[in-house]
């Protein structure tokens, strides 16, 4: 599942000075930006654009565990009940949110 996440990421449009170009194709340029920088045929390097924004957080195998986590097993792994409540509705909604980093990491252990 990972693999096509990341594949679904480097197949997005970014700005590449005055056109759109993939993600994949943009550190392909990027590369050469750098190459041509080391042997001197340029003499400025910017790596800051494209920027990276996360749109969301939760990927599908994390929305798999929490649709089929019971709330007595979650309660064993010390959250609330209200908290995998609202995120099963918000799953089921398919809305984006947001996960702390010690519930990621619990959820990623399962």
């Amino acid at each position: 599942m990972k693999a096509q996440e990341f594949n679904k990421w480097m197949n997005k449009k970014v700005p590449y000075e005055k056109q759109s170009v993939m993600w994949s194709y943009d550190l392909l340029l990027k590369t050469r930006e750098l190459a041509q920088y080391l042997i001197g045929k340029r003499k400025t390097l910017d790596f800051s654009k494209p920027a990276y924004a996360v749109e969301r957080q939760d990927s599908e195998d994390i929305k798999q565990k929490i649709l089929s986590i019971s709330y007595s097993e979650w309660k064993k792994m010390g959250f609330s009940k209200g908290t995998l409540h609202y995120m099963k509705k918000n799953t089921k909604n398919d809305k984006s949110f947001t996960l702390n980093s010690h519930v990621r990491e619990r959820l990623e252990n399962l």
